[in-house]
């Protein structure tokens, strides 16, 4: 499915990182790009830049994330959502300072892995009435990462929430199947995003050193780039693809 003006994408934690690359690479394709983020984040910046709209939005919100969604399909047809947006909130279950917070747990799931299914669903409802186009009516990318397989210490709640995506993308790319509607998921090793750009050199050294090759961190790019070839292979559907660079995480 090749990304055309009367093609929508929304993107989720579309305001930095691997949101703000799909963002960018889907806008130079020609695409109408919908940018949903929180209000305080610089998506109405990139949305200007990228001559995109900017939606202020919680992907917990089902109200900010319909409104969201009608603006997109107000704009064309919703062809593809890519879902983004994420938090990591490290904490050991056991620790010095007590056991990790249920709330803090609950924080996690609720935007990474029912934010997600919250966007997806809203979006799949939209594209189930989009008149097919290269065999599909829609695509939804999730975001899981390598540590829904291989968690670290303290990633309790992190590795849950990106091991619920990975579990999820199966069934609902059956679900989905009748309607057209592909669903694939990507999995991030380590990405040199804005919260990278903060770690000392030398730290960021060891991080791409673990990587076996290329030995570096992955460019936010190449994420939207593997948006991109998958939402061009139309057999490409109910599978998750590691961008690892065969990295294996150990245990901390």
């Amino acid at each position: 499915m090749e990304l055309g003006s009367d093609d929508v994408v929304l993107v989720t934690g579309g305001g930095s990182g691997m949101g703000e690359a799909t963002a960018r690479r889907c806008a130079a394709l020609g695409a109408q790009v919908v940018l949903l983020d929180l209000p305080g984040s610089p998506g109405g910046e990139i949305a200007a830049e990228i001559g995109g709209t900017f939606c202020p939005a919680d992907v917990r919100d089902e109200d900010q994330v319909s409104d969201a969604v009608r603006e997109a399909t107000q704009l064309g047809a919703l062809r593809l959502a890519v879902c983004c947006a994420g938090v990591v909130n490290p904490g050991r279950i056991l620790s010095r300072r007590g056991t990790l917070g249920l709330d803090a747990y609950r924080t996690v799931i609720e935007i990474n892995l029912i934010g997600t299914f919250n966007v997806m669903r809203l979006a799949a409802e939209q594209m189930a009435e989009n008149p097919p186009k290269d065999g599909d009516r829609g695509l939804i990318v999730m975001t899981a990462s390598v540590a829904a397989f291989e968690g670290q210490i303290g990633q309790a709640a992190y590795a849950s929430s990106k091991g619920g995506i990975v579990g999820l993308t199966l069934p609902a790319a059956r679900d989905l199947a009748r309607h057209g509607i592909r669903v694939m998921t990507i999995a991030p090793g380590i990405v040199d995003t804005a919260m990278m750009a903060s770690l000392p050199e030398e730290t960021k050294t060891g991080l791409a050193s673990s990587v076996p090759h290329p030995a570096r961190l992955a460019d936010p790019d190449e994420y939207a780039l593997l948006v991109e070839q998958i939402a061009a292979n139309p057999y490409l559907n109910g599978e998750v693809i590691r961008l690892d660079g065969a990295l294996r995480m150990g245990p901390g």
